[in-house]
């Protein structure tokens, strides 16, 4: 409700609302919800998804946003949210749930095929959110597949971890600790294909600072210039943008040659 709107006045809003005029007038009858509140709890979760419903409140309540318990659970359920969380004994880390170390500190990268990695961030849309994975290489930048989904499920990460494979294998993989990464289910696939598996630090987004160039790319390329409305607007753009990005975009990392001419060592043209 916004009672100094300059065109919609109390009355049609609360109609519009379906609330009874009166009401709006009592001391906390009507609540607004932090602006971009949604956003903080996505973004804080994906870099800490070990965080519960108590965590998530008390890190808003440092910021400044009031937001109890029962609220952030009920949040973090409507956005799909679950925190990473021992089985039953609690004296043992869940078997679903394993860490593994990060093994590219210092490790120069030399060749396509030597690190792959993939992340998890999310795009706002009108009717709610969709998350956006990516697998990438690491030399050359390449996007090899991507997925969306309209909830955290592992499914849809091993779809394009699955598809990816399709160009090859990698030595090393890296991830952050997210729970679709550490499930058994995931790492499962990577095992059985003789992959090492890195993890990111906890909390240290600079492990994976590829992936997240990439996202920053996309948002500020793509999604927010672009504005969909829809879901299917939005496969149709990044379907677009993705194939931009590997074939046509130059990179100055890469001595400004495109990922694809790195990746697929375009004969006339060498990676910088």
């Amino acid at each position: 409700m916004e009672p100094n709107h300059e065109q919609i006045s109390v009355s049609r809003q609360c109609k519009l609302l379906g609330l009874n005029r009166s009401s709006f007038y009592r001391k906390g009858a009507v609540k607004q919800e932090p602006p971009g509140l949604e956003e903080l709890v996505i973004e804080q979760y994906l870099r800490t998804p070990y965080y519960g419903a108590r965590r998530i409140s008390a890190w808003l309540k440092r910021r400044g946003i009031k937001v109890g318990r029962k609220k952030a659970r009920s949040l973090m359920k409507q956005l799909g949210l679950k925190a990473i969380s021992p089985g039953p004994d609690t004296s043992k880390p869940s078997p679903e749930h394993r860490i593994y170390p990060y093994l590219l500190r210092g490790v120069k990268v030399t060749h396509k095929n030597q690190v792959w990695s993939t992340d998890i961030t999310y795009i706002r849309l009108p009717q709610g959110f969709l998350y956006l994975t990516a697998v990438i290489d690491w030399h050359s930048r390449y996007v090899l597949s991507w997925r969306l989904s309209n909830t955290l499920d592992t499914g849809f990460c091993i779809e394009a971890l699955e598809e990816a494979f399709k160009q090859g294998r990698p030595e090393i993989f890296n991830t952050d600790q997210g729970s679709q990464f550490t499930s058994e289910a995931f790492t499962g696939v990577l095992k059985k294909q003789g992959i090492q598996i890195s993890m990111d630090g906890r909390g240290r987004a600079t492990d994976n600072a590829k992936v997240e160039r990439l996202w920053r790319s996309v948002k500020y390329e793509e999604v927010l210039l672009k504005g969909y409305q829809n879901v299917k607007e939005l496969k149709e753009g990044l379907k677009l943008y993705f194939q931009h990005y590997n074939e046509e975009r130059p990179h100055q990392a890469l001595g400004y040659q495109t990922p694809e001419e790195v990746h697929f060592n375009h004969p006339s043209l060498k990676a910088g």
